[in-house]
């Protein structure tokens, strides 16, 4: 990372200025002062040139001072007096929150890794403060967004971030402010997909890549996925990305342009897919527009409470309903294992009054504590056995796909109208297009693409089929489909014949070979 945006010992650091936010145990600082420390000797610069070349802040007190004590052994080796020693650590070590500490602007260089933190695990009072500074902060936004905010806004003219941190915030809900951000004030000028890749010391949950980020017009990014963790391939990755020359047909690096477009997700994956996505989105109107629906099952907030087998659900039968879960779809088809959940809406949308469903009541009665531990049943007491989401009874009856969150592939199964979804559980109802036809069409490489793109990716190449993603899909108006075309798609999804629904679909969006091919298609054109 160093090396991806210019930190050498071959420059004149001490006269150039770099921050690491976040030093924890001295993974990044430690390097820089070795490489600042070597331009410094070599350029015959000051103390005081080299006091102002570097910041370091940590709010975690054991590991400041155990890279603090790091710190005074680096440069005692390099020779420095003990009283220029405690000049230079003064000004260089902060001991203090980095979103609220008082830091000096004008940095060209912006290097580290961020603190992954939820904000569930933060002091209301401290996220009531954040949020007055930082306008990043959107949504369920974790805290790296607002340190990269803050970093971005500290550099000089010219001036680089390069960060390795999770990547959710490229495409999920919550970056799009921060996306708004690079957009209009900054250049995307590299990005390293980390995933799978052993990037640090320990086994982490996030999902990682390397970010620079520049403060200068551009809008060309260049591109490299999963790398080897060696020296001199990344040595080599860095020069190469770097490079003022274009890349190398079939290298791993590439190039996109556009990439940061206002607050929409970036798209970091091959110029040809990319192509091919765009020309589906300027031909066809999105999901929803086309006719079709797309929602998300039920949720309980205890769903031990308002779950059970159906028949041992012992409360009235017009208050509860035959439920899908994930597990009763594995196959591909509907297996239903017998589970329903408890429906405390009226029809009027309403809790029904327990004085007139008594099985009901002495049921939730029974079963009372747990229900109240929920947060929605503590913000309204009187309500407390509500479920989270309200149920629609009709929705049971309704026929449609369903599709588990996270999957590899596209998993859409048909349900004929006897159940109602789980929350684990997205649906797509249609009064326009024939189920089964629109099964084949999302069980088709054209859904992945726009899924795969958008989507945030999961370890082992897992999607997110959410209900963001599955309403970016195009999809042509049905009245528009040829009726043997339309025959075709629906042969296919009823037989479970892949080849067939993706030949199909293939043709509904008259895909040229070339295009087919991109998506991993076969070319029936000329018979291959």
């Amino acid at each position: 990372m160093l090396d991806l945006i210019g930190y050498h010992a071959s420059e004149p650091l001490h006269q150039r200025r770099a921050l690491e936010p976040s030093f924890g145990e001295g993974d990044f600082l430690i390097p820089m002062i070795e490489r600042l420390l070597d331009a410094w000797k070599v350029g015959s610069g000051s103390i005081a040139e080299l006091s102002q070349a570097l910041r370091g802040v940590e709010l975690h007190h054991a590991s400041f001072q155990s890279t603090r004590d790091r710190v005074v052994a680096c440069l005692s080796s390099a020779g420095l007096r003990n009283s220029d020693i405690n000049t230079i650590i003064d000004e260089w070590l902060i001991h203090n929150d980095y979103l609220l500490a008082e830091i000096d602007t004008g940095f060209d260089f912006v290097i580290g890794n961020p603190p992954y933190i939820r904000q569930e695990m933060i002091a209301d009072v401290l996220m009531v403060e954040y949020r007055s500074r930082y306008k990043t902060i959107y949504d369920r936004a974790d805290i790296y967004i607002p340190f990269i905010e803050r970093s971005l806004k500290l550099l000089n003219k010219g001036g680089h971030l390069c960060f390795i941190c999770a990547d959710r915030w490229m495409k999920n809900r919550y970056g799009g402010p921060l996306r708004a951000l690079v957009s209009r004030d900054f250049h995307l000028k590299s990005y390293v997909d980390m995933v799978d890749t052993p990037a640090f010391h320990s086994e982490v949950v996030a999902y990682p890549a390397i970010t620079v980020i520049a403060r200068e017009k551009g809008n060309v990014t260049r591109m490299a996925s999963r790398p080897v963790i060696e020296q001199t391939v990344l040595t080599a990755l860095a020069d190469r990305l770097r490079s003022q020359s274009q890349p190398i047909a079939g290298s791993e690096v590439r190039e996109a342009v556009g990439v940061a477009s206002g607050s929409e997700p970036w798209i970091l994956d091959s110029s040809d897919q990319l192509a091919l996505l765009r020309r589906l989105e300027e031909t066809y109107p999105a999901l929803e527009d086309a006719g079709c629906k797309v929602g998300i099952g039920v949720a309980t907030g205890a769903d031990r409470a308002f779950i059970d087998r159906f028949e041992d659900l012992d409360v009235e039968e017009d208050r509860k309903i035959p439920i899908a879960m994930t597990r009763d779809i594995q196959s591909g088809q509907v297996n239903w294992r017998g589970y329903g959940v408890i429906n405390p809406f009226g029809d009027d949308g309403k809790l029904v009054p327990l004085t007139q469903y008594p099985r009901l009541a002495r049921y939730l009665e029974a079963r009372r504590e747990q229900i109240e531990r929920r947060h929605i049943a503590q913000k309204a007491p009187t309500r407390w056995y509500r479920t989270i989401d309200r149920i629609y009874p009709e929705l049971a009856t309704e026929p449609k796909l369903l599709i588990p969150d996270i999957k590899g592939e596209a998993h859409i199964v048909y349900e004929g109208g006897t159940l109602y979804p789980h929350h684990n559980l997205y649906y797509i109802t249609s009064t326009d297009w024939d189920l089964h036809a629109l099964q084949a069409v999302l069980k088709s490489g054209i859904a992945r693409l726009f899924v795969a793109t958008y989507s945030t990716k999961m370890r082992g190449g897992y999607l997110r089929f959410q209900a963001q993603y599955l309403r970016r899909i195009r999809l042509p108006y049905w009245n528009t489909i040829p009726v043997a075309l339309k025959d075709k798609l629906i042969r296919g999804a009823i037989s479970g014949d892949l080849i067939a629904s993706n030949e199909a679909a293939f043709d509904v969006y008259g895909l040229t070979a070339e295009e087919r091919a991109i998506l991993g298609g076969v070319d029936t054109t000329n018979g291959a």
